[in-house]
């Protein structure tokens, strides 16, 4: 059995290597098709990660993250704040990009990756900046996209957006969609008090699947998400 290190969010990037958000370790690493790992990501300007939390990839091969924080061990006096990273794709520099959120979650890009969506459990609300050519926000475009609050359980955990710029994430009462504007278009409600996770998948990417505390769902969709690339094996 292969320890995940308490992987939480997973993508692959350019090249179809898997990368993951560990928890465990405190780090985000990369994983080659033969089995080699190499460490993205694990301190910023000489302070240790504390629990790396999703990450995605922009389509020149940048890596995004976030790092929510936490609460400290003893151990733990000497760590980044929590916020979005941006790593370049050949790892060699690293940024904090995004630090007016408390606790940053989920991280997706609209199609054209002109906006970056972060998620806000603890205030239940979905940010969103516009993206620069850089690569970097722009800071004063800080916004609220979507208030996922109300009397039933739910925050916004991980998110997705499909290829029409809706929005997919938990709030109260299920899980919702939203179109680019923030508006609620819909929600889908399983019952449980909490939709931790969600990734498109399927041969035209139009199955949506959802995690919960507990469990693993599928509802198939009118509207594909964004494809991410497929692992590339390597030939034996």
């Amino acid at each position: 059995k292969t320890s995940t290190n308490e992987a939480n969010g997973l993508t692959r990037d350019l090249q179809g290597r898997l990368l993951s958000a560990e928890h465990a370790t405190r780090r985000v690493t990369r994983e080659d098709p033969d089995g080699s790992m190499t460490v993205v990501a694990n301190n910023f300007q000489g302070k240790r990660l504390l629990r790396p939390n999703d990450v995605i990839v922009k389509s020149d091969g940048t890596i995004y993250f976030t790092d929510p924080g936490g609460p400290l061990a003893p151990d733990q006096y000497d760590v980044t704040v929590s916020g979005v990273y941006r790593v370049s794709p050949d790892l060699g520099s690293m940024s904090l990009i995004v630090d007016d959120v408390i606790a940053p979650n989920g991280l997706a890009f609209s199609p054209d990756e002109s906006i970056l969506y972060v998620t806000e459990p603890r205030r239940r609300h979905v940010r969103a900046y516009d993206l620069l050519p850089n690569g970097t926000v722009a800071k004063q475009t800080s916004r609220l996209f979507a208030d996922m609050g109300g009397a039933e359980p739910g925050v916004p955990d991980g998110l997705k957006v499909d290829t029409a710029g809706n929005v997919y994430t938990g709030g109260s009462g299920g899980l919702y969609i939203m179109d680019k504007t923030g508006k609620k278009l819909g929600r889908i409600v399983h019952g449980l008090p909490a939709t931790t996770n969600v990734a498109f998948g399927g041969d035209d990417w139009k199955t949506l699947y959802f995690t919960t505390r507990s469990s693993l769902n599928m509802v198939t969709l009118k509207i594909g998400g964004v494809p991410v690339p497929a692992r590339k094996r390597t030939s034996s």
